[in-house]
């Protein structure tokens, strides 16, 4: 009988190998800056656990590595990332001195490596089971329920990063609250401007070129120029505009990073408004002119909602980017996430930094998923329309 291998398998195999013998599990620091030192699979937990846990993700990779069914390879990697998540709250525990309020445990490089691994053989099982939307949003709400039961147990507690949490859970919520109203702020006010626009570039053919190369030269200012090139003009603003810095406008915090995301949002939104309403079915529009639609009746009832797919595309390339540079915002005090990214980076405290970094790539994570399951719903009204 010949032995087949899975392709993606082979990967999924050499990185678990690598992260279950070489690459520590977690490390134990004495306190919260000091070097941490590694700690094995077998080191990090009790006696009987770490052997269970290596049987379980070797078992795991020898799955994904073989060519198996589905069904096995997604009861693989769902045992597998359960197994790493709930010993990984052991580990802290098991590796916490009685007593001691000032040792740091935190997951290493190998806890990374496996979590990495199976969550791509998760992913990828997923994709070739072709899910519809809503199972999609399901399983987004099956693993978020999942994480936060980890975390009302306590679990985790004794982690490093839910450590750093205790200490700042009230900022925490308030940064969280300024990364999201950034984020969707921005999104917003960049849907209100650029809706429009697309639909007037799309009307007028020599206004395109022009605005459209604009927005592309603001697209390739970097982040943090842009941030600083917006300071001096909103600061002129606060001081000689009667009640702009009642408002809020100044130089520096949530007003520079909510124009300068604004802009970032412009392109993709007018643009894709420009390719949608150009990709409407010329049959679409000769059916509405029949019957005897009036150019707006068209555009808000034919046009549009064709197009909406694509325009909803822009959208969630937006909103992904705007998650993540809401986070360069704590720069010139913005808030949101980067508050705990920037402070970790100045203090050497790496947990203190994942406390920032992990939330922001979460919500970047769940908006994608969540738009792109709205997307492909969206698009059957836009394959229907299509001339047969």
């Amino acid at each position: 009988m010949t032995i087949r291998f899975d392709k993606l398998g082979v990967v999924i195999a050499v990185i678990v190998a690598y992260a279950a013998s070489a690459a520590p599990f977690a490390t134990f620091r004495a306190n919260r800056i000091v070097p941490g030192e590694a700690r094995s699979i077998l080191d990090a937990l009790p006696a009987v656990t770490g052997p269970l846990l290596l049987a379980i993700v070797l078992i795991a990779a020898l799955i994904a590595l073989l060519k198996t069914p589905l069904i096995l390879r997604l009861a693989a990697s769902v045992a597998a990332l359960a197994a790493l998540a709930l010993l990984i709250g052991v580990a802290g525990r098991f590796l916490t001195p009685e007593g001691n309020t000032f040792a740091r445990i935190s997951p290493a490089s190998g806890f990374w490596l496996l979590i990495f691994a199976f969550t791509l053989l998760l992913a990828d099982v997923l994709t070739r089971l072709n899910l519809s939307p809503g199972a999609r949003i399901g399983v987004l709400v099956v693993a978020t329920a999942a994480i936060g039961l980890l975390l009302v147990s306590g679990s985790w507690s004794s982690l490093s990063i839910l450590k750093e949490y205790a200490n700042r859970a009230d900022s925490f919520w308030a940064e969280g609250s300024k990364h999201v109203t950034l984020a969707l702020g921005s999104l917003a006010a960049a849907a209100i401007a650029g809706l429009p626009l697309g639909i007037l570039c799309h009307r007028v053919e020599k206004l395109r070129a022009g605005v459209l190369n604009v927005l592309n030269i603001i697209q390739t200012i970097p982040s943090i120029a842009l941030f600083g090139l917006l300071i001096a003009p909103l600061g002129w603003v606060a001081t000689h505009v009667p009640g702009a810095a009642s408002l809020g406008i100044r130089g520096i915090g949530t007003a520079p990073a909510f124009v300068a995301l604004f802009l970032y949002s412009l392109l993709p939104v007018v643009a894709n408004t420009v390719v949608g309403l150009a990709g409407v079915p010329r049959a679409a529009n000769d059916a509405a002119r029949g019957m005897g639609m009036t150019e707006r009746q068209r555009l808000f009832g034919v046009e549009f909602p064709l197009a909406f797919p694509v325009i909803l595309t822009a959208i969630r390339i937006v909103l992904v980017q705007n998650i993540g540079l809401a986070t360069i915002a704590a720069l010139i005090g913005g808030g949101g996430f980067g508050v705990f990214v920037f402070q970790g980076v100045g203090q050497t405290a790496m947990d203190l930094v994942l406390l920032g970094a992990i939330p922001t790539v979460a919500l970047a994570f769940a908006a994608a998923i969540i738009l792109d399951a709205v997307i492909e719903m969206t698009s059957t009204k836009r394959r229907e329309a299509q001339p047969a």
